[in-house]
């Protein structure tokens, strides 16, 4: 899970370099702090080929000069030669009769491409803001001008206290308004005091290929961005601890320890997402493979949160029961029934083993969840049980809702 980290920066700064200096355009002397241009032959074969901006691959041959405009290192803003605006809007070529004909107009997207980048970081920074509590560092975004902040509720956890950090440098004290650890969000507020609030996507709008950016406080880094697209739609993914998120969006953009609670923005800046977790293997993080809760359930948790303190419409399946691991019996054992419930309803008693929802199986308490967060309110499901007399059953039982918290 893509928690957070105690101040690692200091820890960091040896490993850091510019990432310029991995693209081969520029190198930065260690010592001096001074950039430096890195010229001779590898540098050229470098901008005519492998290390033009993703943009420009498989682009015509007529895109290659764009790459001079946009692909300078500097300090934060592009670095631009006298006339490459010119160059870039009057991008031509010469044909076989020596005559200069115009480039096609897949040049031009090449300039405002970036541009929409550029525009999508401006709008969105100022609503990002950092998170320090007892246990460690997070992000949140600015959700209104009343200052209410949301953020995944892993980041506020059992903290008492959340020092905030907005992207102007100001620091407030932040209050807890609520949690709801069910999707992994919660609300803090630093009441009104002219933060500017993110603006919210129909998420329900993204296809897989979107291009988004995911903003927020990477091992403490403020305000960073990175990029990538939307690789899968409505992915349920496991927290452990028995929670699922469901319908998350899956992306490439990386999510960094400290993303968390952050945004996943479109190129209009819009959020589509809150980033909440990465995949990870047992060596370590799966590069590439990050997730984030859509942002209508966000603005629908959130609000409901701000208005009454706590979630009163959860929308999530619920079957009436506690499970638990069993290290001797398969399934996810059944360790108490709600009376009157759905699974009281069909006869579901304590002690048996549910070992599969709808002809899937069910081997833990994590399939369990994964299988139930599948589903809606109200839909029926056949559920097949494991008695302690060996013999099995199956039986049809119409969901509840997950209770409100």
């Amino acid at each position: 899970m893509s928690g957070f980290g105690s101040d690692p920066v200091r820890r960091l700064v040896t490993a850091l370099r510019p990432a310029c200096a991995t693209r081969g355009h520029c190198a930065r002397n260690a010592d001096s702090g001074r950039v430096a241009s890195v010229a001779g032959a590898t540098a050229k074969r470098r901008l005519r080929g492998a290390l033009r901006p993703p943009q420009l691959r498989g682009a015509p041959v007529f895109a290659v000069a764009a790459a001079v405009v946009i692909a300078g290192c500097g300090t934060g803003a592009a670095s631009t030669a006298p006339g490459s605006a010119t160059v870039s809007r009057n991008l031509s070529a010469i044909d076989a009769t020596g005559a200069r004909v115009a480039a096609p107009s897949s040049a031009q997207p090449v300039v405002s491409l970036e541009q929409q980048y550029v525009a999508a970081v401006k709008r969105i920074l100022p609503a990002i803001v950092q998170i320090r509590t007892s246990l460690g560092l997070g992000s949140g975004v600015v959700f209104d001008a009343r200052g209410d902040i949301v953020t995944n509720a892993h980041v506020a956890a059992d903290s008492t206290s959340f020092a905030v950090t907005l992207a102007d440098g100001r620091q407030y004290t932040g209050r807890l308004v609520g949690t709801y650890p069910a999707d992994d969000l919660a609300v803090l507020t630093i009441g009104a005091h002219g933060a500017k609030p993110a603006a919210f996507a129909d998420s329900s709008h993204l296809v897989v290929g979107d291009i988004v950016l995911a903003a927020g406080n990477p091992l403490g880094l403020q305000s960073s961005v990175t990029d990538g697209i939307v690789s899968a739609l409505g992915r349920d993914v496991s927290e452990g601890g028995g929670i699922v998120l469901p319908s998350t969006i899956q992306t490439s953009a990386a999510i960094n320890p400290g993303n968390s609670g952050g945004a996943l923005v479109d190129l209009a800046g819009k959020v589509v997402g809150i980033p909440t977790l990465a995949a990870a293997t047992s060596n370590g993080a799966a590069a590439g493979i990050g997730f984030a809760i859509p942002s209508n359930l966000v603005r629908d948790i959130a609000e409901q949160i701000i208005r009454n303190g706590h979630v009163v419409n959860s929308h999530r399946a619920a079957l009436g029961v506690s499970v638990a691991d069993s290290l001797v019996r398969a399934g996810a054992i059944v360790v108490a029934v709600q009376k009157g419930g759905p699974a009281d309803r069909a006869g579901i008693i304590a002690g048996n083993a549910i070992v599969a929802m709808n002809g899937t199986a069910v081997p833990d308490t994590e399939a369990f969840a994964t299988a139930l967060a599948a589903h809606r309110p109200g839909q029926a499901v056949k559920v097949t049980v494991s008695q302690t007399d060996g013999k099995s059953k199956t039986v049809t039982v119409k969901l509840g809702e997950l209770a409100a918290a």
